[in-house]
């Protein structure tokens, strides 16, 4: 069985789907692995490094002769790439990498008149024995790690405590809204920066959390009992809810020098928590970094990778933070990569093809988006206006 991994094409993305390090354990499942020609290169990893490790090194037109096709980003998430390379794909292609489904489901039905098997790694479910495949998580750890860097260099102060013969520097204060999984990096990383951090979530749960790594978490008179939906993941609230929330928290972001924001539900619009009023009360020099930018942004007047200032407050909107230090974001979606795909050939062997994955499997099930030539997965045909597919067996 041959998988081969595509070098990117999207603008900046820099990651790789696989690295070298992830081969050998491919090769014992019984996979033969190709890879195009260079996809590495950007990351870090050369041809001859691939090679050594047993890939063969192919081109692109090769590399969709492949059973499974692996990729950083397809689908909506590649952008026009996707539209250069969806009409190489034939009936019965497994395609597997993020491909932005809730937001593009159109791709996604693109895909399925091609006849591919489209998996899609964003839906990976938050349980237990998937912890190792979650894409999201071990790509925006970096990301919150990396926000609070953007910050630091754009801020005209230091983050730490200084006494010094000429007088002692008070710490900068980070406040970090938004504690999943790049939040709780981004305090981290704040702290050890030297920051005096605060943090604040929708979710009453992540609380202890937030205490752990040391800051303040920031506690508003809302009524948050429903806030946290499915996987932990943040569920939206109503605009009342949100009016209220940015009035409560407007005396905090004032305070501030620098704002990470990093709240966001997936498939939707992310909140505005941080609004035009919030901003011209903030002191000038003031950094707002917003990780949300992508999706509408958490900050009003934020714009996807653009540099804004306003009355002297600097916010920034990066969408790809993960590709800017992509040899170790590789890494470990390589990993994430690897571990899922062994799930699949070790599930889809077991009834006699890797396309053949079992249904009652949570993992297999929940990432599945196309198959049969149809978009199979409930959540994307919704989107797309499609109704239910019948159970299999009905009359």
């Amino acid at each position: 069985m041959k998988v081969a991994v595509l070098k990117e094409t999207f603008p900046g993305e820099r990651r790789v789907a696989l690295v070298p390090a992830h081969i050998p354990a491919l090769a014992k499942a019984g996979l033969h692995v190709q890879v195009e020609s260079d996809a590495g290169l950007a990351a870090g990893f050369a041809d001859d490094d691939y090679r050594a490790a047993g890939a063969e090194i192919v081109s692109r037109d090769a590399t969709f002769a492949a059973d499974a096709v692996l990729a950083v980003r397809t689908g909506g998430a590649c952008g026009a790439g996707w539209c250069a390379d969806r009409d190489r794909i034939r009936d019965g292609l497994v395609l597997i990498g993020l491909c932005d489904p809730l937001s593009s489901p159109d791709a996604c039905r693109e895909a399925a008149d091609r006849g591919a098997e489209l998996f899609s790694l964003e839906l990976v479910p938050r349980i237990t024995r998937a912890q190792s495949m979650d894409v999201l998580s071990s790509q925006a750890n970096i990301a919150g790690y990396r926000a609070v860097l953007l910050a630091a260099n754009a801020l005209p102060k230091i983050l730490p405590m200084m006494t010094t013969a000429a007088g002692t520097i008070t710490p900068g204060k980070v406040l970090v809204l938004g504690a999943g999984v790049a939040g709780l990096q981004a305090i981290a990383t704040a702290k050890r920066l030297g920051a005096q951090v605060s943090a604040y979530d929708v979710r009453p749960a992540v609380k202890e959390q937030v205490q752990s790594l040391g800051a303040k978490f920031v506690e508003l008179p809302l009524e948050t009992g429903t806030s946290e939906g499915a996987g932990g993941y943040a569920k939206a609230m109503g605009e009342e809810f949100y009016a209220k929330q940015r009035e409560l928290l407007g005396k905090v972001v004032a305070e501030s020098d620098v704002v990470i924001c990093t709240a966001l539900i997936p498939g939707q619009k992310a909140p505005v928590l941080v609004t035009a009023e919030m901003v011209a009360r903030m002191r000038p020099g003031s950094v707002i970094v917003d990780l949300a930018a992508e999706r509408g942004g958490n900050c009003e007047g934020s714009q996807p990778d653009q540099t804004v200032v306003v009355n002297g407050v600097t916010i920034l909107g990066p969408t790809n933070l993960p590709a800017e230090v992509a040899h170790h974001t590789s890494q470990l979606y390589s990993k994430n990569m690897a571990t899922f795909l062994t799930h699949l050939v070790k599930s889809g062997l077991e009834k006699g093809g890797l396309a053949d994955v079992p249904a009652d499997d949570e993992i297999c099930r929940d990432t599945l988006v196309t198959k049969g030539g149809q978009v199979v997965h409930p959540k994307i045909r919704e989107k797309l206006g499609l109704p239910p597919l019948e159970p299999a067996g009905a009359p």
